[in-house]
């Protein structure tokens, strides 16, 4: 009532003590209506406006009394008064009604709160058309209902149903109320039907309507030429539309599905660039404001772009926004004048420019850049709006404006930006986040389903399938969201980067870019995330730079694509090359062709550092674009000049390749940083699993094949970045190596592959590092237990033996050496790998690659025999016999030698260990190979394996002893053959059969084969300047000595070791094929190698001693030899032979048992060698002293060592064979010793060999022959009767010899030159050579003498006198003997007659004693024409022989006729008749000693025989007038010759008397005088003999010759030489005797 009197104070006091009441709660539902009825009236009276809102506020606030008509009077009451002139109260009730309309809903709020418990039965709501009562709805809700529902139609600009009373209303009003109310209540829309189809009905309806001048508006299209003007579209009523579209979007999404794609859609269309600038940045502000709502995108994702037939709404957002972005950069903002002016003037003035000024300005005035974005002349600042992840507009907040504000430039890009980086932001946070859930949730049911505690199946199979489910529900969302989403945002994102110039900007473009990519991969969406990929690696890369690997694979997908969004076409804009950023590298391009430099900036390096990270934390994920990143790396390293080092690490490098690298200090100092996260990225591989690890490994792979593309054909520096980071992975991985091993060491095999020289060396060096790394590092099992691990990691270094590049085997050897250092203890079954990649080594690969090599092989041999398996020591032995073949390098190939020869003694020292172990070893292969059914292959097989690695060794040195360089096979030669003599008894017995015949034959073929093959040319220097000797100067030559050596050693190993091959079942064949060489050799036209062969044969028939007498005991000892001491146990377990260190008799005598004697042979067996032997001999003998049919200058004639020593033989194998020895082998024997002494010898030789010429002295070679001869008569003399037959025999041989005084052999049709005449030949040095024959004399004068002897012993033999030896005798020497003064040699014939007188004197009384027989009938005529010869000789005595001489000479002759009148004549009954006449006639001739009539000047001086003719004249007159002349034939005979011999005398006489008269004083000649004193003293004897002789025995006739001389005699007085007197006298005086009277009876002297 106070109020009513509507006196202000009154009514001020009234309401106070009304709100009191209130306050106090004690006012009624019925006093709450007067009280507003009474309100309304001071409001229609204007009267205390301010508070009567107050007084409504607490009315209503204090309790729920006020409802349904009061309430909604009351709340008209204020909308009243909202509208009111008055500012003030404007607001007031402004505010108020907000309050109350919060107040009505609050209450509905609070009264569910009571009432939830109450389920009830919700009634389906028809499609009510009877707005105004809700009958469902309990009071509250009531209210609210009838208050939102007024509050549309308010809106709308409809009648209130409930809100009865309004007078006017603004739609930016009620739009504002309906925000709050929806912002506000939520839950009261989704509880309650009723208010969620008002939502439907009538809000969604009301907003499309309001939207659409904005949607049919078109900046620029001019209103007047349209015929119905568009509705401008106006800034309050849009902006506050989109708020309220933002919570219906927010909060009623699930409810108004349909509406929201509609919203969105529209949301969408207001970003194009035909819409007014503050519209779109409006409409960005809206979409930010989702964009920060990841559930509601995922929401949007399945609700629209899920669906089938429905506008894919998540996609258009993303798109839009990528448009929008794009949009800004290509239209300049022209909506808003001022703006684009001020930026312009370089945002100088303006109130609008104010921030931007501000921000401009630094920290000391010093101007900074703003941050920005520029593309292709288009500047846009970046503004910073809002932190991030939370929407906070600016021009949805400005409620209060009513014209559209100006937007600063740049805004609607940051804020478009900002959504961008929100939207990755939480759509990959979400999708990671629930990632990690599921595979949480898997792990646990996974886990769960494992344990046993679960008891039924069913609940297992639940609790499997279901998150399984899930997971695969949200991951078809999740893929789907990405898909839908990429392509936009990278399209967005790539422009954005590209424009950027601000490094936080592009920090977050880049880690955006990062996360997509790290979210698809982990999605397995390989599209999208090899493209968000190569945009980070585009922007690694300077523009335009040509990389093949993001221009081909996914990137063509996306570069020249354009996405469609709502019919507009996005291009992909790739990334502009003018860039404004600051450059801080130069370098070179990675390019087959050298092109100019690139440039690298700090967004490149920024770039790059992304990718690092990207490949650093989701390597995992990366699958295939390992291939892009590495790449893209690849070409920065290569840009910045980073070069690897050891460990393949990558490092600055100090000398960067060309004067085209330029790096800022800027660089500098990152490059390190960067080389160091490069690194750990590869470490970081070790956390990869192993698939991932596997596309990491194919992608460098394949790299580095680009590489090596890239390297062919040039030797510019390639690029190392796949090799090395090959290596590091390799090297971190060490723990799981044998997975990615295959590949990685598969790979960097093709790399050392490489023609690039450098490409090569990297991989080389990669693949041995991995090597040695892998061998070292601490392996789980270790090595030693995981023996297929281990060859694995040897595999590849063995594979490096097929390249053939020397730096890449330099390498791999020193791989090998390191890995022999560090490791060679352990490397067990790896060996043969090792000693493998040794043994590769060819002769062509270079000197230093073997020397390596073989450094290897030393190192192994001195150090790690002991340690490797028994196995391999047959590969070492072939690996040192290969190095021994190489030809490189000499001294390598002798060393090798030596080495075979140190593992020999190894095997020697570890003889027993060796044994036991290999024999396991075999027993294993053996069962092995049983089980397959295969048969055990190996060298040698059926030996014993100790054996086989022995006979590997020996055939080894046995390929040595053929190798073409000399030096080398005598070293093999000498190795070889002291292996077996030093180690040979550790051999089993039957294994020598195998040393024998494959071992040693086998060499003695070859080396037989190639010497006999060998080159004669002349070799000039032995390389270098090293001299060779005359002897070694061909091929031929050098071949020689190993023959020698090679044969020498096998005879002396036959010698040696005879104990042990005779009882080998075919010692007989093996000595014949030994004998085979033997001969062979003996023959070869060689005389180094002839002669040594027969040094061979005397080994082996053990002529001469060999080393060790000891091995030979001739008779066995009868007592018991102790037994040696044994070195180690004798019998250890498996051995089946002790191992003796001696080879002495007692060792022998302990392997057979020591009662037997050692050597044991079938006597019948030895004979069988022996005669074996006298056959070879033979055929040497006869093959090599047979004269050659025709003579060049490179005829073979025989030397004399070898002669000589061939001929030495025979004694001692005579020895052997003697008991078989027939005639026909003496006949055989006789031609070989002819032959032999025939045979001449060079010029060159001859000062050598030949005696001076003087010197009587025997050649070695004749000796020989003698001692052959000798050797045999002595058997013969000690022989049974049946041997005696060979006398004769021996006789022609040596009577052979005696010919050769007078008449040397010839020797074939050669031609030789008498030794004298070989001494001035001497001198001529160039002569060519020529063959001298021997000085024969003193062998044929020994001869003689043995003759002789012999004769003497046996001239009685049957045989002897049989064969007409003697006869033969004389014939032989007739020859020496008629010739005499002819005679080569002057004691020849000396000696002839010598020995004739005293084979006569044996021999004349053998020969009378078997006169009968008539075996002796032909030797009388010989002797008696020997005598001729001899006596009456035709050659002339020397001029210059001294009287002496001649007197002794004399004395000879005198000998002989002593030896006719005491041996023959007194026989003369014995001896035949024409013989006896035959002596008589030479008597007769010698004793007048007359000269021819006519004589020439030389023969004055020939001196006559006195003595001589005395003596023949003696002994033919006591034989004359001897009284036991038989026959009268002899007498006559005599008698005749006396009566020729008086007659001569008288003419000589006469004739002297003549000359005398006719000379006067001169003296007459010489001869003539001493012809008359033998006259005259031949005369005196012949008187004295026929006194001495009984008178009856003198012809009466010869007498009266005598006497008739003396008138003759008497004539020569007058003579004036005295010594022809004095002879006178001496005739004259016994005709004294005749001096006496006449007898009576003269006449009777004629009887």
């Amino acid at each position: 009532m106070g109020c009513g009197t509507k006196e202000p104070k009154i009514t001020q006091l009234c309401l106070a003590a009304i709100q009191r009441l209130m306050s106090h709660e004690v006012v009624s539902e019925t006093a709450a209506g007067n009280i507003i009825n009474m309100l309304w009236q001071l409001m229609e009276n204007s009267l205390e406006e301010l508070k009567l809102l107050q007084t409504v506020l607490v009315l209503l606030t204090t309790n729920t009394v006020v409802h349904d008509e009061a309430l909604s009077k009351a709340i008209v009451l204020c909308f009243r008064l909202h509208f009111t002139k008055d500012n003030i109260t404007n607001n007031t009730a402004a505010a108020t009604v907000r309050q109350v309309v919060t107040v009505v809903f609050e209450r509905m709020v609070a009264e569910d709160e009571q009432h939830k418990d109450i389920i009830e039965q919700p009634v389906l709501v028809q499609g009510n058309s009877n707005r105004r009562s809700v009958t469902t709805l309990k009071p509250c809700a009531k209210d609210a209902y009838m208050l939102f529902q007024d509050l549309c139609q308010l809106v709308n600009a409809d009648a209130p149903y409930w809100l009865v009373g309004m007078t006017e209303m603004t739609r930016t009003f009620g739009l504002e109320l309906l925000e709050s109310v929806l912002n506000d209540f939520p839950q009261v829309f989704l509880q309650h039907q009723e208010f969620s189809f008002l939502l439907k009905e009538r809000v969604c309806p009301l907003v499309i309507k309001l939207f659409s001048p904005n949607i049919k508006f078109r900046q620029g299209s001019s209103s007047s030429s349209s015929p119905a003007p568009v509705e401008k579209p106006y800034f309050p009523i849009c902006m506050r539309l989109l708020r309220v579209v933002s919570v219906l979007i927010k909060q009623f999404y699930s409810l108004l599905v349909t509406e929201c794609e509609i919203f969105l859609s529209l949301l969408v269309k207001f970003l194009d660039a035909d819409k007014p600038q503050w519209l779109r940045a409006v409409a960005v502000e809206s979409i930010h404001r989702l964009c920060v709502q990841p559930q509601l995108l995922r929401s949007f994702c399945q609700s629209y772009d899920m669906k089938q037939h429905s506008t894919k709404v998540f996609r258009d957002i993303v798109n839009a926004l990528g448009s929008f972005i794009q949009s800004l950069f290509l239209v300049p903002p022209t909506g808003n004048p001022a703006a684009a002016n001020q930026a312009g003037n370089n945002n100088s003035g303006g109130p609008v420019s104010a921030p931007a000024n501000s921000a401009m300005v630094g920290i000391g005035g010093g101007v900074t850049l703003l941050p920005a974005f520029e593309y292709r002349g288009t500047w846009i600042p970046i503004l910073t709006i809002t932190v991030q992840g939370s929407a906070k507009a600016t021009y949805l907040e400005m409620l209060d404006k009513v014209e559209p504000p100006t937007i600063p430039e740049g805004y609607a890009m940051s804020v478009a930006f900002h959504c961008l980086l929100d939207l990755v932001r939480g759509i990959t946070s979400m999708i990671e986040g629930e990632l990690g859930e599921a595979e949480t949730e898997c792990q646990a049911t996974t886990e769960g389903t494992s344990s046993p505690t679960q008891s039924s199946t069913q609940q297992d199979l639940q609790s499997t399938s279901d998150p399984m489910d899930k997971e695969t529900v949200s991951r078809a969302v999740w893929e789907e969201m990405v898909n839908a989403c990429w392509c936009g945002l990278l399209a967005a994102l790539s422009l954005l980067l590209d424009a950027s110039t601000d490094e936080a900007a592009t920090e977050n473009i880049l880690k955006a870019e990062l996360t997509m990519a790290a979210l698809c991969g982990r999605l397995g969406l390989v599209t999208s995330r090899d493209a968000f990929i190569t945009a980070i690696c585009k922007g690694s890369l300077p523009p335009h730079y040509a990389l093949t690997v993001l221009n081909t694979t996914t990137a063509a997908t996306l570069s020249n694509k354009s996405y469609s969004i709502q019919g507009q076409s996005v291009m992909m804009i790739s990334p502009s090359s003018e860039s404004h950023q600051q450059v801080v590298a130069v370098g070179q391009p990675l390019a087959v062709q050298p092109q100019g430099t690139v440039m690298l900036t700090s967004k490149n390096i920024q770039c790059m550092r992304t990718l690092l990270n990207l490949a650093h934390c989701h390597g995992a994920v990366l699958g295939t674009s390992w291939q892009l990143v590495l790449a893209t790396l690849q070409h920065l390293v290569w840009i910045l000049g980073l070069k690897p080092s050891s460990g393949g690490a990558l490092k600055p490098g100090r000398a960067v390749e060309g004067p085209s690298t330029v790096l800022t200090t800027a660089v500098m100092t990152d490059l390190p940083v960067i080389s160091n996260i490069l690194s750990r990225l590869f470490e970081s591989s070790q956390y990869l699993d192993d698939v991932s690890l596997h596309h990491l490994i194919n992608a460098l792979c394949s790299l580095s094949l680009e590489a090596m593309d890239m390297a062919y054909g040039n030797n510019k520096e390639p690029s190392l970045f796949a090799v090395a980071k090959l290596l590091e992975t390799g090297l971190v991985n060490m723990h799981r190596i044998e997975i990615l091993w295959r590949p990685l060491t598969g790979h960097l095999l093709e790399v050392c592959q490489h023609p690039n020289s450098r490409m090569r060396e990297w991989g080389a060096e990669a693949l041995t590092s991995l090597i040695k790394a892998g061998l070292t590092f601490n392996h789980d099992p270790p090595l030693s237990q995981n023996q297929r691990l281990q060859l694995l990691l040897l595999n590849p270094l063995k594979e490096m033996s097929n390249i053939n590049h020397p730096d890449i085997r330099l390498k791999q050897l020193e791989c090998v050496l390191q890995i022999l250092q560090s490791q060679g203890d352990s490397l067990g079954p790896g060996w043969p790998l090792v000693l493998g990649v040794m043994g590769a080594i060819r002769n062509d690969q270079g000197e230093s690659l073997i020397r390596t090599a073989f450094q290897c092989l030393q190192l192994v041999v001195t150090d790690f025999l002991p340690t490797m398996p028994c196995t391999c020591l047959q590969i070492v032995v072939d690996v040192a016999g290969s190095f021994g073949l190489h030809n490189q390098e000499l001294n390598i190939s002798l060393t090798s030698i030596g080495l075979l020869w140190n593992i020999s003694d190894y095997f020697f020292q570890r003889g027993e260990t060796i044994e036991k172990d290999l024999n396991k070893e075999e027993a294993a292969q053996q069962k092995q190979a049983e089980e397959k059914g295969l048969v055990l292959n190996r060298p040698f097989h059926p030996a014993p394996p100790f054996d086989c690695l022995w006979l590997c060794l020996y055939a080894k040195l046995g390929e040595l002893c053929v190798d073409p360089r000399p030096a080398v096979r005598k070293s093999a030669g000498q190795t070889l053959f002291s292996t077996i003599g030093a180690h040979g008894t550790l051999l089993q017995h039957s294994t020598w059969h195998t040393v024998i015949w494959k071992v040693l034959f086998h060499l003695l073929d070859r080396v037989r084969e190639s010497s006999t093959t060998a080159d004669k040319e002349k070799i000039e220097s032995g390389g270098g300047n090293i001299l060779i000797h005359h002897s070694r100067d061909t091929a031929e030559k050098q071949w020689a000595e190993t023959w020698v050596l090679t044969l020498a050693g096998v005879a002396r190993i036959f010698n040696t070791r005879r104990y042990l091959l005779q009882p080998l079942g075919d010692f007989s064949r093996a000595w014949d094929v030994l004998l085979d060489h033997i001969q062979s050799a003996a023959l070869s036209k060689n005389n180094e190698v002839s002669l040594a062969a027969l040094k061979s044969f005397q080994e082996i028939l053990q002529i001469v001693s060999p080393a060790r007498d000891s091995d030979k005991p001739e008779t066995p000892p009868v007592v018991n030899v102790p037994m040696p001491v044994l070195i180690g146990s004798v019998s250890g377990p498996g051995l089946s032979r002790p191992f003796v260190r001696t080879d002495s008799i007692g060792e022998r005598l302990g392997r057979y048992g020591s009662s037997e004697p050692p050597i044991v042979t079938d006597e019948l067996e030895d004979l069988n060698l022996w005669w074996a032997a006298w056959n070879t001999w033979y055929r040497i003998g006869s093959e090599s002293t047979k004269p050659p049919i025709t003579f060049d200058k490179l005829t073979f004639i025989p030397s004399q060592p070898f002669l000589t020593a061939l001929i030495q033989i025979f004694p001692a194998l005579y020895q052997h064979i003697k008991t078989g020895f027939n005639m026909d082998d003496l006949q055989k024997l006789g031609v070989i010793l002819h032959s032999a002494v025939s045979v001449p010898i060079s010029s060159d030789a001859s000062p050598f060999i030949l005696p001076s010429y003087t010197e009587a002295v025997l050649t070695s070679l004749q000796e020989a022959v003698l001692t052959a001869l000798d050797v045999l008569q002595k058997a013969i003399c000690v022989g049974p009767e049946n041997m005696q037959i060979m006398y004769p025999a021996i006789f022609d041989q040596l009577l052979a010899f005696v010919e050769f005084s007078c008449k040397p052999p010839q020797y074939g049709q050669l031609e030789t030159k008498h030794i004298a005449n070989a001494k001035y030949n001497q001198i001529q040095l160039f002569a060519p050579a020529e063959w001298v024959a021997l000085n024969y004399v003193p062998f044929a004068e020994r001869s003689l003498e043995v003759v002789v002897d012999l004769y003497q012993k046996t001239a009685c033999h049957k045989a002897v006198v049989n064969e007409k030896v003697l006869q033969n005798i004389i014939k032989t020497l007739r020859v020496p003997l008629s010739l005499k003064y002819s005679c080569p040699s002057e004691s020849t014939w000396k000696l002839a007659v010598s020995s004739l007188l005293k084979v006569l004197s044996i021999g004349l009384p053998v020969a009378r004693q078997h006169a009968s027989s008539g075996k002796f009938d032909s030797m009388w005529p010989e002797l008696a024409n020997t005598f001729e010869d001899f006596l009456f000789t035709k050659s002339i005595p020397p001029d210059n022989l001294s009287i002496q001489e001649f007197q002794r000479n004399e004395s000879i002759d005198v000998e002989v006729v002593q030896l006719i009148s005491t041996e023959i004549l007194p026989y003369a009954n014995f001896i035949p008749k024409e013989f006896v006449g035959q002596i008589m006639t030479m008597l007769n001739k010698g004793s007048i000693h007359s000269q021819s009539s006519s004589f020439t000047e030389a023969e004055i001086d020939i001196r006559l025989r006195e003595e001589f003719s005395k003596m023949c004249f003696e002994t033919l007159l006591q034989f004359s007038f001897s009284n036991k002349v038989t026959t009268p034939q002899e007498g006559y005979i005599s008698r005749m010759a006396l009566s020729v011999l008086l007659k001569r005398s008288q003419d000589v006489l006469h004739r002297y008397i003549e000359d005398e008269r006719l000379s006067g004083k001169c003296p007459l000649p010489r001869q003539q005088v001493t012809e008359i004193i033998f006259v005259l003293k031949a005369v005196s004897t012949l008187i004295d003999s026929l006194k001495k002789t009984q008178p009856e025995n003198v012809d009466g006739n010869t007498w009266a010759q005598v006497i008739a001389l003396y008138p003759t005699l008497v004539e020569c007085i007058t003579c004036s030489s005295s010594e022809v007197c004095s002879a006178l006298k001496e005739a004259l005086v016994p005709f004294k005797d005749f001096m006496q009277p006449p007898a009576s009876k003269v006449q009777n002297g004629d009887s």
